[in-house]
């Protein structure tokens, strides 16, 4: 996608850095400049015995939910490393991300939301509503939202969870980020999950946080909008989910501001 509101200008990109070069690709092709500064990191679990040991029993499963793509990447080069997925496993995602990384896999038949992409919509998909006495798993990072699984209990599926990789705040200094602010030169940031935000909010400083603050931050659900709101932030504006989306919202609102 091309357009000419986001000629020059300087795009904050902070998801973790080896999922950043997608959108990177799609802000220089709308004449943006990414600017890469990871928020956060995506580390291997401290111990995989009870993962290995999940794996080995995924006969006796009857729906794995993917929550994020590195929750398919980390669990499912596990799983080929041990054995072939059941084939009368049913595999779910919440995300577009998710999903293409299923693809990557081979998986095909996958159960997903088609519209905002998140745990609410896919307990309305219809798959989701006769669970009792199933047996799901949920692979996904250390903690994180617990909503999805509280409810397929309460419809009467025995829930499991599977937890594929940890989340850590990168040990970066942010000045040189800070100096290229000082020009200028960040018009824009773009944040994809609540905790990034709350990250990227600890790691500028008091300096970094007043530019924040005053900088058009694009997200593309309304639980970050919420986080954003509640940290001051002076301009949360929503987007259509996934990179498309991110860009999309980004050239709208440039295209409105004055020269």
């Amino acid at each position: 996608m091309t357009g000419a509101g986001l000629n020059g200008k300087g795009i904050l990109v902070t998801r973790p850095a080896h999922q950043a070069a997608g959108l990177a690709e799609q802000i220089i092709a709308a004449h943006g400049k990414p600017v890469l500064f990871p928020v956060l990191e995506i580390l291997d679990t401290a111990d995989l015995a009870p993962l290995y040991a999940l794996i080995d029993r995924l006969d006796a499963v009857d729906m794995a939910i993917f929550i994020s793509p590195n929750a398919v990447n980390k669990a499912m080069n596990l799983i080929r490393s041990r054995r072939e997925l059941p084939p009368a496993l049913q595999i779910a995602a919440i995300g577009r991300g998710s999903s293409r990384e299923l693809k990557h896999f081979g998986i095909e038949n996958i159960i997903a939301p088609t519209a905002r992409f998140d745990s609410e919509n896919l307990l309305e998909m219809p798959e989701m509503q006769e669970v009792a006495g199933k047996h799901v798993v949920i692979f996904r990072g250390d903690g994180g939202r617990e909503m999805l699984g509280d409810t397929l209990e309460a419809r009467g599926a025995r829930v499991e969870y599977a937890e594929c990789y940890r989340r850590s705040r990168p040990d970066v200094n942010a000045g040189n980020l800070l100096r290229q602010w000082s020009r200028n030169e960040i018009n824009a940031v773009t944040i994809t999950s609540s905790e990034g935000l709350r990250n990227l909010y600890d790691m500028l400083g008091k300096l970094g946080r007043q530019w924040l603050k005053t900088t058009p931050v694009f997200v593309p659900h309304e639980r970050i909008l919420g986080v954003a709101q509640e940290l001051g932030l002076e301009h949360g504006i929503l987007t259509e989910p996934g990179d498309e989306g991110l860009i999309a919202g980004m050239t709208e609102w440039f295209a409105q501001q004055p020269e």
